[in-house]
């Protein structure tokens, strides 16, 4: 069966070359005799596979020496949770820039535990655009400043690192995370769900600083205490074994392309060929601002919704599956992590072009 486009927004397209290996190897990893599926996490075989996988996340994002890195399970979700639990223990005040559904779902998460408030907003425009903010945006008594650097719904990206001063900043880097280079030690932390970019679901990576770790409060649970999972190398239970083992392959990959400056242009060429069809006419309409667009994930809509829903509908019966935009936004969503072959995009923007003239506006 020919395999179709998947512009799904989470869990993603995978690698080829990734999912042959995996398969190759489903049955009997090397000369283990087992799969990687049935391998014991305290076995020498796995405890390889996951210092491998650690290795090369450090070597691919040039993660300095005094960050741990953490594999862990629940999901970017239950960190909006294990954030606030564990960096917000000096003056119990943390600043939010709310930048679309999941910076402010992280927002609303953490004011459970503390003062918690909006340095700044882009509600107002429907998130079409990034809101700008300056060192003075933030109090300077805040234990944290947490951002979302890629909003997966509304297709927008922080174009700057916001200054925050000598305050940590958080990064949700869920649908961005090894796309691009990123200075790691310009963040106290960055987290993300792996069934973007990175791996299938299950995994979640969390990047600290050692200096933030070892004064959560009290009542945080073990599961999501950040000491506790770095003094036992992210295996204080049974980690996601399979979905490690994958996102090893995936850093492999990465790294055979000749790593994130490479992976970086790819994403840029993709999104190019994309933004520059959709600004090269009137049909469709791309409401993000060009500033703040997201190289990852990328909206527009016909402004019909009608014919919005005959286009994600006639696009999945020509293989460009999962189209259809967040349930909250509507339109359309194409995201193109790394994993999408430019050819994926060629196909895409030759559906658009055919759709438009088939289906003439009223």
């Amino acid at each position: 069966m020919k395999r179709v486009y998947n512009f799904s927004a989470g869990p993603s397209m995978l690698p080829m070359q990734v999912l042959e290996k995996a398969a190759n190897d489903m049955c009997c990893y090397g000369e283990s005799g087992m799969s990687v599926m049935e391998m014991s996490h305290r076995s020498p075989e796995y405890d390889a596979i996951i210092k491998e996988a650690e290795a090369l996340l450090r070597e691919i994002m040039e993660i300095p020496d005094n960050y741990k890195v953490l594999f862990l399970q629940g999901g970017a979700s239950t960190q909006f949770a294990a954030v606030p639990l564990n960096l917000m223990n000096k003056n119990g005040k943390a600043d939010y820039i709310l930048s679309g559904q999941f910076s402010t779902k992280a927002y609303k998460e953490a004011q459970k535990y503390g003062d918690v408030v909006a340095a700044a907003s882009g509600k107002d425009v429907n998130f079409s655009v990034i809101p700008e903010t300056t060192r003075e945006s933030f109090r300077a008594d805040a234990d944290y400043v947490h951002i979302c650097f890629n909003n997966t719904i509304y297709g927008t990206k922080f174009n700057y690192i916001p200054d925050t001063g000598d305050i940590p900043l958080v990064a949700d880097m869920s649908s961005c995370i090894i796309s691009e280079p990123v200075d790691v030690s310009k963040f106290g932390l960055i987290y993300a769900g792996a069934q973007k970019n990175m791996a299938p679901a299950g995994l979640t990576l969390v990047i600290v600083r050692e200096d933030l770790i070892g004064n959560a409060d009290e009542k945080t649970p073990a599961m999501l205490d950040y000491k506790l999972m770095a003094d036992n190398d992210s295996m204080y239970n049974t980690p996601p074994c399979y979905c490690i083992y994958v996102a090893k392959l995936v850093y492999e990959w990465i790294k055979e392309l000749g790593g994130l400056t490479e992976m970086k242009k790819l994403n840029e060429k993709k999104a190019a060929l994309l933004y520059d069809y959709l600004d090269s006419q009137d049909y469709y309409i791309a409401p993000v601002k060009k500033e703040s667009r997201s190289m990852m994930n990328v909206t527009f809509v016909t402004g019909d919704a009608d014919l919005d829903k005959k286009f994600a509908s006639e696009a999945s019966a020509a293989g460009l599956k999962n189209l259809k935009g967040h349930r909250s936004v509507g339109g359309m969503r194409a995201s193109i992590y790394n994993a999408m072959p430019y050819e994926g995009v060629e196909a895409l923007v030759a559906f658009m072009k055919k759709f438009a003239d088939e289906n003439p506006k009223a």
